[in-house]
C-alpha cells in the first residue's frame, strides 16, 4: 500500500499515469510516447517519463517516420537526450530489435517458397530498415524448401557484384535443386533498376545451363515488394499478377 506521500505527489502520478491508462484499457489504447513511458520508467527533472518518451520520439523522427526511427537511430545519439544513459538507450534499441524478430517469427508461420507473398512477408522487417541494399541467395531442395540462405553483397546490387559464377558455386556446394534472390531498396520503392533486371536476366540464363533454375527475385520496399515471377519478367515462370504488391497494415 502506498502512503500518504506518494498518493498525493503530483511527480509520482503523473510518472505513472501510463500504466493506470494500461490497466484501465489496455495497451492498443496508448499513444507511442505512452508506450516508451512504461518502458523508461522514469524521466528526469522537469520532465515525467511521458514527456521523455515524446522527446526521444523527436529525435528518432529524423530516422524515419513514428517508431520505425528507434530502430534507426545510432545507440550513441539517443544517449545525447537528456534522461537517456547507456542503459536506458540499450533497452529502447531493444526492443526495436525484438520488435523486428517478432514480426518476422509471424510471417514464419506462413512462409511458402512457392508464394512471392509469403517470402516477402517473412523478410519484409529484416529488410526494409536497412540503409544499404543488401542481396540474399535462397537456395532450395527439389521441394522449395530453404536448405540456406547466404548474403552475397551489400551495398549496390549490379551485374559486376553478383555474379553468376559465384552463385551457382555456392548453390552446388549444397546441392540446391533451385535458387531465389532477394534485396532491398532502402529508398522504399521496389520498382527494379536496369541494374536489378540485368543481373536476373543473367543468373536465369545462368541457372538455365546448370539446370538450377532461378524461381524468383524479390525486391523489397517499405511495405512493398516487388516479384519477378508475379510480374511475368521472368521466361520459366509465367504468372499474372500486378507487379508491386502492396502489405496490408
Amino acid at each position: 500500500m502506498k502512503s500518504g506521500k506518494y498518493e498525493n505527489n503530483e511527480y509520482y502520478r503523473m510518472q505513472n499515469l501510463p500504466y493506470e491508462k494500461f490497466i484501465s484499457y489496455g495497451s492498443r489504447a496508448l499513444t507511442d510516447s505512452e508506450l516508451l513511458a512504461i518502458l523508461l520508467r522514469t524521466g528526469t527533472r522537469g520532465m515525467n517519463a511521458r514527456e521523455l518518451g515524446e522527446t526521444v520520439l523527436a529525435k528518432t523522427a529524423h530516422y524515419g517516420n513514428g517508431l520505425l526511427g528507434l530502430y534507426h537511430i545510432p545507440l550513441q545519439e539517443l544517449q545525447k537526450i537528456d534522461g537517456i544513459g547507456r542503459v536506458k538507450a540499450i533497452q529502447l534499441k531493444t526492443v526495436a530489435e525484438l520488435s523486428t524478430r517478432m514480426a518476422q517469427a509471424k510471417a514464419k508461420g506462413k512462409l511458402s517458397f512457392h508464394s512471392p507473398e509469403s517470402v516477402a512477408d517473412y523478410y519484409m522487417e529484416r529488410f526494409r530498415h536497412e540503409n544499404v541494399e543488401h542481396i540474399m541467395l535462397l537456395l532450395l531442395d527439389s521441394g522449395l524448401h530453404l536448405i540456406e540462405e547466404r548474403i552475397l553483397s551489400k551495398g549496390t546490387v549490379n551485374a559486376s557484384i553478383v555474379s553468376p559464377r559465384e552463385v551457382f558455386i555456392q548453390a552446388l556446394q549444397v546441392q540446391a535443386a533451385g535458387i531465389m534472390l532477394l534485396h532491398n531498396h532502402p529508398g522504399g520503392n521496389p520498382i527494379p533498376s536496369e541494374n536489378d533486371i540485368r543481373v536476373t536476366e543473367r543468373i536465369e540464363q545462368t541457372g538455365m545451363l546448370t539446370d538450377i533454375p532461378l524461381y524468383d527475385h524479390i525486391i523489397i520496399g517499405d511495405n512493398k515488394y516487388f516479384s519477378f515471377k508475379e510480374s511475368n519478367l521472368m521466361a520459366r515462370m509465367p504468372y499474372a499478377k500486378s507487379a508491386i504488391q502492396e502489405r496490408e497494415g
